[in-house]
């Protein structure tokens, strides 16, 4: 498995290592975020959508669990992390198997719903201003997308 650790030093390094990432993103594509509060998963999702041409303004869908968004591709921004102790199918398969890129905040809660192939994505916070962002692949896509973003 292809992975990749990356520090940012900013919001805005994050926001923009996000929006890096987003030109490699194709069609079905699914990316976990995990991560404790505050540790800027909203934040990179904000980047990852300037990155699609997602114009609206994206914030967490806490309370209404997904959120869509259109850019070049549909943008589907999920925050699963009310359904902890449900077993609730909100027809995720039509997400994961559209067109568009799909991100899960608190992907454990789902986990037997993710598909196999996906980018793994970890934001642990260095300090006040800095995070680490690991990357975690599990397709052939992905292991090129995490090359592709280390140099």
């Amino acid at each position: 498995m292809e992975s990749l650790e990356y520090v940012t030093h900013s919001t805005e390094d994050t926001m923009q290592f996000a929006e890096k990432l987003a030109g490699f993103l194709e069609p079905g594509d699914v990316l976990t975020l995990e991560g404790d509060l505050g540790a800027g998963k909203t934040t990179f999702t904000k980047g990852l959508a300037k990155g699609l041409g997602v114009k609206r303004t994206v914030n967490s869908p806490t309370f209404t669990i997904i959120k869509e968004y259109m850019g070049r591709l549909p943008f589907y921004h999920m925050d699963v992390y009310r359904l902890e102790d449900s077993d609730e199918d909100l027809g995720f398969e039509e997400f994961f198997n559209g067109e568009g890129i799909t991100v899960v905040e608190w992907s454990q809660f789902i986990y037997d719903y993710l598909p196999e192939q996906r980018l793994e994505l970890t934001i642990e916070s260095m300090s006040e201003a800095s995070r680490k962002i690991s990357l975690y692949a599990h397709s052939p896509h992905f292991e090129q997308v995490c090359k592709e973003m280390s140099q």
